[in-house]
């Protein structure tokens, strides 16, 4: 795809726009998309993935992507967008889905937004403000110091922005390096950042329902989901893409991949991979947690209970029309 220009930060945005989206989030394995297919059957509803690994194509095993059937019963989209070398951001995701939302709205339907990944949705809710540039020679500089002494970066983060480091996770490596960053080139702390922006570009009135299940259940669905990558083959895949692409992109970062990658170099026993994978999710989830409970205000719904969801989204719909 081409990569659009800065002017995705500035709030470049689509004509026609809905006013009023439903999002479906909630914590990896939790039974997002399935709660989303089924409401929107019920509403009259298209699905916007906002998953930051199923934009990828070919690479089906470890995305959980909608299965063919969902995609034929409800049509889905920003699914197996882009390949897996090709450079992809948040603000190439917001672009899209703007877009998407709007070709949605264009024809009456209802606009389910559905995923996990907490960047995108913030930038599709709260827009994206115009930071500091990137610097590579500083975070080259911080990630070594890291590398170095683990830990101290958050450290150093607590004292200059306290607020950033309540919410960002001291295993985040990449948003540290970033708010650091932030200080570093501008001399303001990354929170007064979000301060000033917050609220600045609201396109929409959302309904966001969050999916949740028991700790036990959900621990049970994440070592079955491990299992099943394995079963399905995911070495085998990054086997096969690696003939095409370079397995250093960003895409074979994520959760699965990497530890199937590690298997493939005789790095990991094949033997541990499924509990890798489920150990490295289980902590994913728990980020996911913290970060939803800082970040966005929910309506919590039973995963499975699609009655609830259906109503919620109703009584939303429709007093936000004028009905109720």
């Amino acid at each position: 795809m081409s990569r659009t220009t800065d002017s995705r930060v500035e709030g470049t945005t689509p004509s026609g726009l809905p006013r009023r989206i439903l999002v479906v989030c909630g914590l990896t394995a939790s039974g997002k998309t399935d709660l989303a297919v089924d409401l929107a059957l019920r509403v009259g509803g298209e699905i916007v993935g906002a998953d930051s690994r199923q934009v990828y194509r070919h690479m089906d095993v470890g995305t959980a992507k909608p299965s063919a059937q969902a995609q034929r019963q409800v049509r889905h989209h920003l699914v197996d967008v882009v390949n897996p070398d090709e450079p992809f951001d948040v603000a190439d995701w917001r672009a899209l889905a703007l877009a998407a939302l709007a070709d949605i709205g264009s024809r009456g339907r209802v606009a389910i937004v559905c995923g996990g990944t907490g960047l995108y949705l913030r930038s599709l809710l709260r827009g994206l403000f115009a930071g500091p540039p990137a610097d590579a020679e500083l975070r080259r500089s911080l990630e070594a110091e890291e590398a170095q002494t683990p830990g101290t970066l958050h450290v150093r983060l607590v004292g200059i922005d306290p607020v950033s480091a309540a919410r960002i996770h001291p295993n985040d490596t990449l948003r540290i390096v970033r708010a650091l960053e932030v200080y570093e080139r501008s001399g303001e702390p990354l929170s007064a950042w979000h301060e000033r922006h917050r609220l600045a570009e609201q396109l929409f009135d959302a309904l966001v329902i969050e999916v949740v299940r028991p700790a036990d259940e959900l621990r049970a669905r994440i070592d079955a989901r491990a299992l099943a990558m394995v079963e399905e083959g995911i070495v085998e895949e990054v086997r096969r893409l690696s003939a095409l692409y370079d397995l250093e992109s960003k895409a074979f970062s994520a959760i699965g991949y990497r530890e199937a990658r590690e298997c493939l170099r005789g790095r990991l026993p094949a033997g541990e991979l499924a509990a890798t994978i489920a150990r490295a999710t289980r902590a994913y989830a728990k980020r996911q947690r913290v970060w939803l409970r800082g970040q966005m205000s929910t309506v919590p719904v039973d995963a499975g209970d699609v009655e609830a969801a259906v109503a919620k989204a109703q009584d939303f719909l429709a007093t936000r029309a004028g009905i109720g």
